[in-house]
């Protein structure tokens, strides 16, 4: 599988389990164990690769342990610090990962709680770790653009010169789309008054920013989605706004002009594929992943549904999304390949689900 494959199937494994999980152990077990093996490839289970319990006495602290050291040509070079999933990742929690820092060799540092991943290198100042973070990876809202920075910490990738020398840059511009991030959620009153004297040439009171405030988180929402959908319409070369989730659209393989083709004959069939289709397929795909290689998933939109099926073939379906009216369903087939549906409020709701789209899956393994 490829990375992201690999990220989006370890998500789906959180998000079903994390509910159970009360311990640090028990995280570790679950989530950190899966991550460095499944996620970065190194073997859990020999310790010229990967240490547990690592010790390193630092002045007078004796005989204390940071929970994994990754070994790589017979160097530490990476320390993992872990919390209980859930727990908030604060720095200050971080202590042990500072002082071991500073006694190997280490130039990573990682502090988790099974979900959340923060990795520090030493930009501030040498053999010091920073207090921020220069990359942070998100199980519960995966970004696609990390996944290559993540992939130079894995074993066949291995790059620290790499990893250190884009540091600086993934620090910065993660803080300012973080930033970004958050003004675009509830802008504040400097955000506010930079955008209001762009379009308005009163006097900025109390009572036009009351007026622009929500004109501005709505223009942020809009401004957000018309960013996505031309993403999506220029990633499966359709025209006009609409297309079809072919398997070959999704996955970049079909010829410039067949997608167009496609999305022209999909335009005269009045199909639209929306972006909340496409993100429940995924959820789909994620959980199917554990059972056959993701790219035998695929999907298909169609006037009344969006349907998921196995290679393509109708005579495989998985499931099909009813997301056309006001109450969303999730439509499962048995093997007579009758479909029973279930109510959806929210696209998490199909984890709930999970068991029976695995079933469904191993049916044409």
């Amino acid at each position: 599988m490829e990375l992201g494959e690999r990220l989006a199937s370890l998500a789906s494994k959180v998000q079903q389990q994390k509910a159970s999980i009360q311990t640090e152990e028990a995280t570790k077990n679950a989530f950190v164990m899966p991550f460095i093996a499944l996620v970065l490839g190194y073997d859990v289970f020999n310790p010229q690769e990967v240490v547990p319990e690592f010790t390193a006495d630092v002045g007078i602290k004796k005989g204390e342990k940071i929970d994994y050291a990754i070994v790589k040509d017979g160097e530490v070079q990476m320390l993992i610090e872990c919390k209980t999933v859930g727990a908030p990742l604060s720095i200050n929690h971080a202590s042990q990962l500072f002082r071991y820092f500073a006694t190997t060799n280490a130039r990573i540092a990682v502090l988790t709680n099974g979900e959340q991943y923060h990795f520090f290198t030493d930009l501030d100042r040498p053999n010091r770790m920073d207090e921020k973070p220069f990359l942070q990876l998100d199980l519960a809202d995966l970004d696609p653009s990390v996944f290559p920075e993540v992939e130079k910490m894995g074993k066949e990738f291995f790059d620290l010169d790499s990893i250190v020398n884009a540091a600086e840059e993934l620090k910065y511009v993660g803080a300012i789309k973080r930033v970004l991030g958050a003004e675009f959620r509830e802008p504040d009153d400097d955000w506010l008054r930079l955008l209001i004297t762009r379009v308005y040439d009163g006097s900025i009171t109390q009572k036009v920013r009351d007026q622009f405030g929500p004109l501005v988180r709505k223009a942020s929402k809009q401004f957000l989605a018309d960013q996505v959908n031309e993403r999506l319409k220029a990633a499966l070369g359709t025209q006009n706004g609409a297309f079809t989730a072919s398997p070959e659209a999704l996955t970049g393989e079909v010829a410039a002009e067949e997608s167009i083709a496609e999305a022209e004959n999909a335009q005269d069939r009045g199909v639209v594929t929306t972006l909340e289709e496409l993100e429940a397929f995924q959820i789909i795909r994620a959980i199917g992943c554990s059972e056959i290689p993701a790219s035998r998933i695929v999907a298909r939109d169609t006037k009344s549904y969006f349907g998921v099926l196995i290679d393509d073939n109708n005579r495989r379906p998985v499931a099909r999304l009813h997301f056309n009216t006001s109450q969303k369903y999730l439509g499962l087939l048995d093997e007579e390949k009758v479909e029973s549906r279930h109510a959806i409020d929210a696209l998490e709701d199909i984890y709930r689900y999970s068991d029976e789209i695995r079933e469904a899956v191993r049916r044409y393994k």
